[in-house]
């Protein structure tokens, strides 16, 4: 039996370990001190079958039967609104055909998500099968699956060393732990390239972008359970309900290092300002605020598969803020590939996932 060590234990790691495990001695590093700690253990944590370019809407459509149903399933009733002002028509328009919203009454939208403010929102949409998605119970499922088949997962294991010798892969941590494999998954998110430069292999141009959230508390006679996923035009904000609270990001982008993200105060309040403006209710307190990092390559797409110049070298990268909406059919994908298995996935989004794209 082969043996594989996945870097990386967010849910691109995590997942693709429970796919390799029934076939292969796995090994998982992951270099915090639990898994997803970083952008898996941020995310706003929806189902949205339509969000993303055309090769991450096909990856949703074939990772939607996993969430809907194994393991018991882990998605639950949201819905999904977009509101826009009166001088944002042609992108509402654009934005909402993209996405496969149907433009509904104000009043409807109003009944949806009562803080809705009539004299600032022209247009609104809707669709009622967007999902909240339990990012914790999907990451607990795939590491139990993982450990079912006796796969290790190891975490405080920075990786300090990567080093491809005649058999496979030796690989070093920080604390001088030594792993030896026959393949090697890079599944380490935004710091995919510098996996792939310790490997002595050519970096893909994977950037991480922070992504900011702030938890805000709303009027204590409001209970926001019922209510939708809710974007501005442009994704140039977008808030969710979470326990009792608002959470409300200014959907921010801003291109920084692999790091342990922070939020920018200054990126927070004019996000809050543009989320303010579409609603009744005043931004009074903010009871926490976090930033997690989206890691995309140049293309959008993700990466999946083996290196142009080493076949035992396999990406698993660049999930952007696509993460845990195509985490079991990308994980299949990966494990397919690694395993020389024919991909149940359609040949063109194969290709467009392969990183010998950028060679």
């Amino acid at each position: 039996m082969s043996r594989i060590i996945v870097i990386g234990g967010g849910v691109a790691g995590i997942s693709a370990a429970a796919r390799l495990a029934p076939h292969a001695e796995v090994i998982v590093l992951e270099a915090e001190n639990s898994l997803a700690y970083h952008a898996s253990g941020r995310s706003a944590a929806m189902f949205l079958r339509n969000y993303g370019n055309a090769t991450i809407k096909a990856l949703n459509a074939a990772s939607a039967d996993h969430h809907h149903h194994a393991d018991g399933g882990v998605l639950s009733a949201r819905g999904m609104m977009m509101v826009a002002g009166p001088d944002h028509a042609e992108a509402f328009s654009h934005d909402t055909a993209d996405l496969g919203l149907d433009a509904i009454p104000l009043d409807e939208a109003s009944r949806l998500w009562p803080i809705l403010n009539r004299d600032t929102v022209a247009h609104a949409a809707y669709r009622e099968d967007a999902q909240d998605l339990d990012t914790d119970l999907l990451i607990q499922n795939f590491a139990r699956a993982a450990r079912s088949h006796a796969a290790q997962i190891v975490t405080d294991a920075r990786v300090s060393a990567v080093e491809r010798r005649p058999a496979g892969w030796r690989v070093t941590t920080l604390g001088g732990q030594v792993f030896e494999g026959d393949l090697l998954v890079n599944a380490a998110g935004a710091w995919a390239d510098e996996i792939a430069r310790l490997a002595g292999l050519q970096p893909l141009g994977i950037q991480p972008y922070r992504r900011s959230m702030a938890r805000i508390a709303l009027p204590e006679d409001m209970s926001p359970a019922n209510w939708p996923f809710v974007d501005g035009v442009g994704e140039s904000w977008y808030c969710k309900p979470d326990a009792g609270a608002l959470i409300v990001s200014p959907a921010d982008e801003d291109p920084i290092g692999p790091q342990d993200a922070w939020a920018d105060d200054m990126v927070l309040a004019e996000g809050l300002s543009r989320y303010q403006e579409m609603v009744t209710a005043p931004v009074t307190r903010m009871l926490a605020n976090w930033a997690g990092l989206r890691s995309f390559a140049p293309d959008r797409a993700l990466v999946i598969g083996a290196d142009a110049q080493d076949a035992s070298f396999f990406w698993c990268a660049g999930q952007g803020g696509y993460g845990f909406q195509t985490a079991p059919a990308a994980s299949q994908l990966l494990a397919d590939l690694a395993l020389g298995a024919t991909p149940l996935l359609d040949a063109a989004a194969v290709a467009a996932l392969d990183p010998k794209r950028f060679a």
